[in-house]
């Protein structure tokens, strides 16, 4: 397991978090691939079919697929906290 980064500190003083914000989008399964041929169903986004923690949470509710077979689209956010280290001219 690798380390996690924590905030990091930019010239300006100011504290920066990165989030990664994780969505799947479009289904992937090969519906025919047991005949030798390719059909996906048109889902295009995965929507959870239950609770989170629940068996449920990993079975999208439009096409019935597990969630690893939606593309994965990863995004990183950076947030900054500017008020942590903020100087005032005197």
């Amino acid at each position: 397991m690798r380390p996690q980064k924590g905030p990091e500190k930019v010239p300006n003083g100011s504290v920066v978090k990165r989030e990664k914000v994780v969505r799947y989008k479009e289904c992937r399964k090969n519906h025919a691939a047991s005949i030798g041929g390719y059909a996906v169903d048109g889902c295009r986004e995965f929507m959870a079919a239950g609770e989170e923690g629940s068996d449920d949470a990993f079975k999208c509710a439009a096409c019935g697929c597990h969630r690893s077979f939606h593309r994965r689209e990863v995004e990183k956010d950076d947030i900054c906290d500017s008020s942590s280290t903020s100087s005032s001219p005197k």
